[in-house]
């Protein structure tokens, strides 16, 4: 029951993240990426403040390997990874960056293996297959004649997978020792330095205008603090590999907010795509069982 009441929320909490393409395209035509993202670190900083201290003592008593694991979240995955998915709506089309994500559950199962010893069981491809024959076809308008969105945004959305990929299987790294709220508040605490940094290297203003600040705040608020509240949460009962599939409801959710929100069409193929990757994600908490075998994470050097 516990296990699938988390899948659920990390599966929630991944839907909340494909809605803020409705507001964050938009909002990246009128103020830069490194302002938003600077901005949204910003507003969950100060709202996650009173928790601070108490998450910085829990993380130091654990550890260098723990205090490692939540820098990479906070200034890789929160961060950079940002950055990242919205330069790539920027210099691309709206669906594109989101459904590239088709290569997060495999980056995420290897990276399982490495740092968790998470071992999927061969029922899991019943799973996985689907999810990724889903997402490549939601991904590809034409399966069959592939072609790329532009090289830029591309590569752009890869690097944003790979870096959301790590911080998952790091992330259930975390809750497995830190109380969600806490892992929750050091993703923003370490992210907001890294955002700082990158308003340096970019050159970009600090602060947007009062209206797109206000936007920016929404976005800090609902696809921020209560859908990475939701994902923790759910994390801790939920093995990195499964949480990984849950997350392809952030692809379904951002393709159709593409068609009814921005106006791009679907092909057959593509709504084909969308009906088998929403079933995998429906029926991973309907059916839990446990996804993994645990065998021991190579030692580090």
């Amino acid at each position: 029951m516990q296990r699938s009441i988390g899948i659920t929320l990390v599966a929630v909490a991944a839907a909340l993240w494909g809605l803020d393409a409705w507001i964050r395209r938009p909002l990246a035509h009128s103020t830069a990426v490194a302002t938003i993202v600077f901005g949204e670190h910003l507003v969950l900083v100060a709202v996650t403040l009173p928790l601070l201290l108490g998450a910085l003592a829990a993380l130091f008593r654990l550890g260098w390997r723990y205090i490692l694991a939540a820098v990479v979240i906070g200034a890789g995955s929160s961060a950079v990874a940002t950055i990242l998915f919205t330069q790539a709506f920027v210099d691309g089309d709206p669906i594109t960056p989101v459904v590239l994500q088709k290569l997060q559950p495999v980056i995420a199962v290897v990276a399982a293996r490495l740092v968790l010893g998470e071992r999927p069981r061969p029922r899991f491809a019943l799973y996985l297959v689907p999810a990724l024959v889903g997402a490549w076809l939601i991904g590809v308008p034409r399966p069959f004649h592939p072609s790329a969105h532009g090289v830029k945004p591309t590569l752009f959305a890869l690097g944003a997978a790979g870096l959301w990929a790590l911080g998952t299987v790091l992330g259930r790294y975390l809750a497995q020792r830190l109380a969600f709220q806490h892992v929750t508040t050091l993703r923003f605490a370490f992210g907001l330095p890294a955002s700082a940094i990158a308003l340096l290297v970019l050159g970009a203003p600090a602060f947007a205008s009062g209206h797109d600040t206000l936007w920016i705040a929404v976005l800090a608020l609902v696809t921020g603090l209560v859908a990475l509240s939701l994902y923790y949460y759910g994390l801790r009962t939920t093995p990195a590999v499964a949480a990984t599939l849950a997350e392809l409801a952030f692809p379904i959710t951002a393709v159709l907010v593409g068609y009814f929100k921005f106006g791009f069409t679907l092909t057959g193929w593509q709504w084909v795509g969308v009906a088998v990757t929403t079933l995998v994600v429906a029926l991973l908490p309907v059916r839990p069982y446990d996804p993994v075998e645990y065998v021991p994470a190579p030692a580090p050097a």
